[in-house]
């Protein structure tokens, strides 16, 4: 089972930036797709953005524009660059990676958007 290790999370104001990063304890080229899922109170957990083996990315749409995923093969890392922020980007963020159905989960990292 992999650990995933997520890292950069804290507070910014709107409009602001923060980048997150996740480390893989496993080459992450072994999986179907990695990225971040994200969780407000009272919500869903959605998907943010997601990078596949090939490289292909997909975003929600809520955050297309403003946020790019990257990954890093040599350090199986993930990172998610975050621009412009809102605070309807509040939320637990969580690094995951995913093999056909089954998902690894990091614990998740706090992000909070306010003045």
């Amino acid at each position: 089972q992999v650990q995933l290790v997520e890292s950069g999370g804290g507070l910014v104001q709107p409009g602001g930036s923060l980048r997150l990063s996740c480390a893989a304890s496993t080459n992450i080229f072994m999986f179907n797709d990695v990225g971040w899922y994200r969780q407000a109170p009272g919500n869903q957990r959605e998907l943010v953005a997601s990078i596949n083996v090939g490289g292909n990315t997909n975003y929600a749409d809520s955050v297309k524009g403003r946020f790019t995923i990257s990954r890093d093969g040599a350090a199986n890392t993930v990172a998610l660059q975050m621009n412009t922020m809102k605070p309807e980007d509040t939320a637990i963020y969580y690094c995951y990676a995913r093999t056909l159905r089954h998902y690894d989960w990091g614990q998740g990292t706090q992000v909070t958007v306010s003045s």
